[in-house]
């Protein structure tokens, strides 16, 4: 849970410029890859992450210019990724400037359940580590290399001349 404000910030911060990474490795080719029929594809996956920052956040009151089209993800992979970029930004923004410390400690209604605004940031986040993961899968299964985030990819290890575990 966040205790201020900055804390909140700093992590979105490290998370969301790995999840831009992602995005920014996209291509339009790539959006249409799914794990199987009747799943979404890699393009809604990418923009559910791109739209759910407004979504989520604007619901404890948040305010910021929501992306258009919410409900079908654009076929161009850099309109996405700018989208997420400029909602990553506008969300960071306007915490900084619309909040205090003390508003993590109230509480609102979050999909029918009562959430503390510093818990409900904490879910914010794991749903986008969550999302971010299937798109790296799908990612693979496109044939993009995907970029390191917590630490070096089996590309990087192959690079450094080091045998990846299998």
């Amino acid at each position: 849970m966040f205790r201020t404000i900055q804390d909140f910030v700093n992590e979105w911060n490290n998370e969301s410029q790995a999840t831009q990474r992602v995005f920014d490795t996209l291509t339009d080719a790539s959006l249409t890859q799914q794990i199987a029929p009747d799943f979404r594809p890699l393009g809604q996956l990418a923009w559910h992450i791109a739209t759910t920052i407004h979504e989520m956040t604007s619901r404890m009151g948040l305010s910021f210019e929501a992306p258009e089209g919410e409900e079908h993800a654009p076929s161009s992979a850099k309109t996405i990724a700018d989208a997420y970029r400029a909602q990553a930004a506008a969300l960071t923004n306007a915490i900084q400037s619309q909040w205090t410390d003390a508003k993590l400690a109230e509480s609102t209604d979050m999909y029918g359940e009562t959430w503390l605004n510093a818990t409900t940031l904490r879910i914010f986040i794991s749903h986008e580590i969550h999302h971010r993961g299937e798109m790296i899968v799908l990612m693979r299964q496109a044939g993009l290399r995907v970029p390191d985030i917590y630490g070096p990819t089996r590309e990087d290890w192959l690079e450094r001349g080091m045998q990846p575990l299998i």
